[in-house]
């Protein structure tokens, strides 16, 4: 009995092995536009590693970047269906509305910076009730903080310009409450559509400094996209530049309100984590991410004339000297 035990134990063994290293590789579909929202996927990348999910043995990344073109969110959705991925993960809420559009039964994890309720994405933040969950940040609630500390900056300014691409429902939102802000402030806000990003780029070609007091950064993936080209273009020309992610201060805007795209995309990647896993979308509830920071580049302020009050720069969380 004990030999026959100890033949059947050796079989087995094999495959148990077998089993236990034969694990799923998961593939994971990206949609974003570019530039910024790279960021949001590597930091995505990034807490799925922290959790002890390595990229190439536990999971494949099936990346679409779309350069700024909403209409090219479709396609990219399709395509990925077509190549098998498990989920996808989207960044804003213009390209997570098209990708749900486009798709049927495929789990979506996504970034974005609007009400997911208001735009269909889901039936409440509690209770997803779909296949469609992650995380929103605060970007259209900042939109008066932002103005008022660029006004705090600028005390003197009295025209802003936005350039945003008006075929997004969320652009036409931010730039509405930028316009409403802007109003109430007795500022003049004077507004570029543009349909892409070498659109938006000739844009800022064009200015010369004292056409305006600075550019004001509105919610728009094709803008975004662009980043941090406009910023080098509105630098050259001695205009300031007010952003919404603090890695912008980086790349020369005088200042930034808004929130971390990495940190963003590591917090949503508990999400992606727990539908690998095996967790069902509308089981988890879509969270709030609110971790907002003030970044200043005092170098660029010296450069443009700029005295920053030195309230704001006791309080910012990043000061570039």
């Amino acid at each position: 009995m004990n030999r026959l035990l100890s033949v059947c134990i050796a079989l087995l063994l094999p495959l148990i092995a077998q089993g236990q290293t034969a694990a799923k590789l998961h593939r994971i579909g990206v949609i974003h536009q570019g530039g910024v929202f790279d960021a949001a996927m590597r930091g995505m990348v990034e807490g799925l590693k922290q959790a002890g999910l390595v990229e190439g043995k536990h999971f494949v990344l099936h990346v679409r970047d779309t350069g700024g073109k909403l209409r090219e969110v479709a396609p990219a959705a399709h395509q990925l269906v077509s190549e098998r991925v498990d989920l996808l993960f989207t960044v804003t809420t213009s390209v997570t509305i098209e990708a749900k559009k486009a798709t049927r039964d495929i789990p979506i994890v996504f970034y974005i910076g609007a009400d997911p309720v208001r735009y269909g994405l889901v039936k409440s933040y509690a209770n997803p009730g779909d296949r469609l969950t992650g995380v929103q940040q605060l970007s259209f609630d900042l939109v008066a903080k932002r103005m008022d500390i660029l006004k705090q900056v600028l005390p003197g300014a009295r025209r802003l310009c936005v350039l945003y691409n008006p075929e997004s429902q969320i652009t036409q939102q931010s730039v509405a409450t930028a316009r409403d802000v802007a109003r109430k402030l007795r500022v003049e806000l004077l507004e570029h559509p543009v349909a892409s990003v070498e659109e938006a780029l000739n844009t800022v070609r064009g200015f010369r400094a004292g056409d305006v007091a600075a550019c004001f950064q509105v919610i728009d993936a094709t803008v975004f996209s662009a980043m941090p080209r406009i910023i080098a273009l509105a630098r050259e020309r001695k205009i300031p530049f007010s952003g919404v992610d603090l890695s912008f201060v980086k790349d020369g805007a005088l200042m930034a309100y808004g929130v971390d795209y990495f940190d963003v995309g590591r917090f949503a990647s508990r999400h992606v984590q727990r539908i690998l896993a095996g967790a069902r979308p509308q089981d988890i509830p879509v969270e709030i991410y609110d971790k907002v920071q003030l970044g200043l580049n005092l170098r660029v302020a010296s450069e443009l004339g700029i005295t920053v009050p030195q309230p704001l720069i006791l309080r910012a969380d990043q000061v570039i000297r």
